[in-house]
């Protein structure tokens, strides 16, 4: 954690990341590399890929939305537009 006077304001950095055990972060990392290897994952990496590489300068600074087909930035492509993970939950997209 750092602090830092800013002028007028007192500011505070918390660190980014989950407060994890040694365990519990290899746990996490079996489970994330096993979902960003599943062949859905896979296909729309390799898609996003293929996107970026025919029109660089759309992708640049940002993710591809699969859903909308389009590319978003990074922080409107999370949680579903504003709905929430639990309705996109298990669709399948075109990839």
């Amino acid at each position: 954690m750092s602090h830092f006077n800013l002028s007028l304001y007192y500011v505070t950095i918390y660190p980014m990341g989950q407060k994890l055990s040694a365990q519990a972060k290899r746990d996490k990392a079996a489970r994330d590399l096993a979902f960003a290897k599943t062949p859905a994952r896979r296909a729309k990496k390799a898609h996003a890929q293929r996107m970026a590489r025919q029109n660089p300068r759309a992708s640049q600074g940002k993710d591809y939305d699969h859903k909308d087909q389009r590319y978003e930035t990074p922080s409107a492509n999370r949680g579903n537009d504003g709905q929430g993970t639990k309705k996109e939950s298990g669709k399948r997209y075109a990839t």
